[in-house]
C-alpha cells in the first residue's frame, strides 16, 4: 500500500512514528519541533505540522540560535534519549542555528535541524535570502552545517527521504557518533508529492544500545589496574549518558578509589560521596588536581579530555602516567590511552568490577582523597560566606544560591567566569543538579538551554545563573519561557562588562581594554546604565534588583513563588575570583611586546611549556 503525501508531510509523519523508553514508559522520540516560520519553511513544513497537533507539538520561539539551544538543553537533561527538532526559513534563519549545532556537536548531543533551502529546481534563482556562489551553483546557506553536523543531507525529491530519514535516526540514537543531524529541504520538494509506502510510517522503537568492552581489552585493563596503588577516575558526560552513575559510586567505594569530575561530569557523585574529589583541571579543585598529580594510573571514562581537563596536558596525558579510557566513542579513545576499552561506561565499569583480581589500592591514598576532600570543603565554606566588600564575588552569590536551591533544583550556565566558580563550588546533591554547557563554551546558551531543562523536567526547579554579557547576547527565550508556562528562575550578575576575560587579559600582562565598560569607552558618560530587571519585567518576567548580598536570598524566596519566571539581579566584582585550586591553561603570550608585564608573563608562559 502506497500513501500520496507531500515531502514534509511524510517527513512529519515518520518523525511522529519514531519511538522510545522513558522512565519505562513508551514515548515518541521527539519532544516537539521549534519553529520560526517563513518563506522556506511555512508553506511546506509549516502545512505538514499543522495537521500533527499534539502527536508533534509545535513551540514558537523568538530566536533560531536560541530555540536549537532549547533543543539541546532538553537533549542533555534527557540524558540523549529523546531529542527535538527545530526548523527556520532560509537564509539568516538557517545560519542562525550553525551556532547551536556546533554546540550540539561538540558536547555529543542529538538535535535535528531542519533549514529550508532554496529552490532545487532553480527557476526563480536567486530567490530572497539566497547566497550565490558564482562558481557553484549547488551551494547554499546551509551549507555552513556541513562541518559542525555528524550528518548532512539535502533533499532534494521526495523519495530520498526513504534512504536518509534512517541514516539520520541511527545517527541521533547512537552512543558514540550522536550529535546534530542537519537536513536541508528546498522550499519546492517540501510541496513536491510523492506514493510513499506506508511501510515507512510503521512505529519504530528505538533502544539506546550498551555496546560491550572487547575480552581481551578488559583483560588488558583488569591487568593494568591491578598494578596501580594510586589511581584516580574522571568522570565525564558519558557516565550520565549511560546512567553510570550509580555503578561508578559503587566502584569507587568498592575499591578505594578517588573520583574526579569534568564540566560534563559534574555530578555524576553526590559532594557528599566519600571519594568525591570534585572538579578536575583548570577549574578544578586542590583535592582533585593535586590527586592527579600523584596517581599512578588515570582511569578516564566518559570523557574527551579537552584541555581544561587536562590542564592543556600538564596536568593528565603525562607520558610516566598511564592512562584508562572508557568510552563508546573510538576518536575519544585515542587520546594517550595506554589501554582503551571502547563501550558503554556502565557496562564497561561492571565488567571491570568482575575482572578485576588482586587490586591493591594503597589505603594510605584513599585516606588522603577523603581528607583532601575534607579540607577542599572547608575552602568552598570559605569563599562562599559573605566577606565585607562593596559588591560581592560570583563565589558569594554562588553560595547563597546553592544554598537555597539545595536539592531537586537544577543549575544552568554556559561560559564567562561562572563556569569556572560553578564546577569548583557548586555542591551537586543528584545526578540531575548541575547543567553547564562547557564544551563549546557558548555565550547566550544559559537562559535558553534552561528552557529546554525545564521542558524536559518540569518537577524540578531550573536555575539559570547568567553574566551580564551573555544576557545582553540573548534574552529573547524569557518571553518563550513565559508563553509556555516553562518557569526559569534567572539569576543576573552584574559585572559591567566581560569579567572573566579581562581578568585572562591582565594576567597574560595585558592592560586591561575592550572588556569591562570603563575600558571600552573614552568617556565615563559613554558608558550604558541597563537596567536589566526592568527589561526582563517588560519582557513579562517577575523582577527585581537586589542592591546587597544581603538581600539575596530573600529576593530568590520571591522568586521562587512567583507564578512565572523570575529574574533577579544583583552587582558583582568583575576582578575577584577564587584562587584556590586550578591548573595551568595554555593561552599563548605574545613574544615580542614593549610592555614589561607581557615580557614577564611571557617567562613564566616558558616556564610552564618546559615542565609539559
Amino acid at each position: 500500500m502506497k500513501t500520496r503525501l507531500t515531502m514534509a508531510q511524510a517527513l512529519v509523519r515518520f518523525l511522529c512514528a519514531q519511538n522510545t523508553e522513558h522512565n519505562g514508559e513508551r514515548v515518541r522520540l521527539l519532544g516537539g519541533v521549534f519553529a520560526i516560520f517563513g518563506h522556506g519553511n511555512v508553506a511546506g513544513l509549516g502545512e505538514a505540522l499543522e495537521d500533527v497537533g499534539d502527536e508533534l507539538p509545535v513551540f514558537r520561539a523568538h530566536n533560531e540560535q536560541a530555540m536549537a539551544h532549547a533543543a539541546i538543553g532538553y537533549a542533555k537533561a534527557l540524558r540523549r534519549r529523546r531529542l527535538m527538532a527545530c526548523t527556520s526559513s532560509v537564509g539568516p534563519g538557517a545560519t542562525n542555528m550553525v551556532t547551536a549545532a556546533a554546540v550540539a556537536h561538540v558536547n555529543r548531543l542529538p538535535l535535528l535541524l531542519l533549514p529550508g533551502d532554496t529552490f532545487a529546481s532553480r527557476l526563480p534563482d536567486p530567490v530572497l535570502q539566497q547566497v550565490e556562489d558564482f562558481a557553484n551553483p549547488t551551494v547554499t546557506a546551509n551549507d555552513c552545517f556541513r562541518p559542525v553536523s555528524r550528518y548532512w543531507d539535502r533533499i532534494l525529491r521526495p523519495e530520498q527521504l526513504l534512504q536518509s530519514l534512517p541514516q539520520a535516526m541511527s545517527v541521533l540514537t547512537d552512543p558514540a557518533d550522536c550529535g546534530p543531524v542537519t537536513l536541508a529541504l528546498p522550499q519546492d520538494v517540501q510541496a513536491e508529492a510523492w506514493d510513499f509506502p506506508d511501510s515507512f510510517f510503521e512505529p519504530v522503537l528505538h533502544r539506546f544500545s550498551r555496546p560491550g568492552p572487547d575480552r581481551d581489552d578488559l583483560t588488558d585493563a583488569a591487568n593494568l589496574l591491578a598494578g596501580a596503588k594510586r589511581p584516580i577516575i574522571i568522570a565525564g558526560g558519558g557516565v550520565h549518558y549511560s546512567d553510570a552513575a550509580r555503578s561508578l559510586a559503587n566502584f569507587s567505594l568498592k575499591h578505594g578509589i578517588p573520583v574526579t569530575e569534568t564540566q560534563a561530569g559534574k555530578g555524576a557523585l553526590p559532594w557528599t560521596h566519600e571519594y568525591n574529589a570534585g572538579a578536575i583541571g583548570v577549574t578544578g579543585t586542590q583535592a582533585a588536581n593535586e590527586l592527579a598529580e600523584k596517581a599512578d594510573l588515570v582511569i578516564a571514562v566518559g570523557t574527551r579530555l579537552q584541555d581544561f581537563t587536562t590542564g592543556s596536558g600538564l596536568l593528565i596525558r603525562r607520558p610516566d602516567v598511564p592512562m584508562l579510557c572508557i568510552n563508546t566513542a573510538r576518536h575519544d579513545l585515542n587520546k594517550g590511552s595506554t589501554v582503551s576499552l571502547r563501550g558503554d561506561a556502565l557496562r564497561c565499569l561492571e565488567e571491570l568490577d568482575e575482572a578485576i583480581t588482586g587490586l591493591s589500592v594503597e589505603a594510605s591514598w584513599s585516606a588522603s582523597a577523603s581528607a583532601l576532600r575534607d579540607r577542599w570543603n572547608t575552602v568552598v565554606d570559605d569563599v562562599t560566606s559573605p566577606a565585607d566588600r562593596a559588591r560581592p564575588s560570583d563565589a558569594e552569590v554562588i553560595g547563597v544560591v546553592n544554598r537555597r536551591f539545595a536539592r531537586d533544583a537544577t543549575v544552568v550556565c554556559a561560559a564567562g567566569g561562572l563556569p569556572g566558580e560553578l564546577h569548583k563550588l557548586w555542591r551537586s546533591s543528584d545526578t540531575d543538579s548541575y547543567h553547564v554547557e562547557y564544551g563549546y563554551s557558548c555565550m547566550g546558551y544559559e537562559i535558553a538551554g534552561g528552557l529546554g531543562a525545564k521542558m524536559a523536567t518540569p518537577d524540578r526547579d531550573v536555575v539559570v545563573m547568567v553574566g551580564d554579557g551573555s544576557y545582553l547576547m540573548m534574552n529573547s527565550e524569557i518571553a518563550t519561557s513565559i508563553a509556555l508556562q516553562q518557569k526559569l528562575i534567572i539569576v543576573v550578575l552584574d559585572n559591567r562588562g566581560f569579567g572573566c576575560i579581562n581578568r585572562l587579559q591582565t594576567s597574560l600582562g595585558g592592560k586591561g581594554y575592550n572588556n569591562l565598560w570603563q575600558s571600552s569607552y573614552p568617556r565615563e558618560t559613554d558608558i550604558p546604565e541597563i537596567d536589566f530587571a526592568r527589561h526582563a519585567a517588560a519582557l513579562g518576567a517577575y523582577a527585581e534588583k537586589v542592591d546587597k548580598l544581603a538581600e539575596l536570598d530573600d529576593a530568590l524566596q520571591r522568586a521562587s513563588e512567583a507564578p512565572t519566571t523570575a529574574v533577579v539581579v544583583i552587582d558583582t566584582d568583575p576582578i575577584v575570583s577564587t584562587e584556590a585550586g586550578g591548573t595551568w591553561w595554555d593561552v599563548p603570550v605574545a613574544q615580542v611586546s614593549d610592555n614589561r608585564s607581557v615580557t614577564d608573563a611571557l617567562d613564566a608562559y616558558k616556564e610552564q611549556q618546559k615542565r609539559r
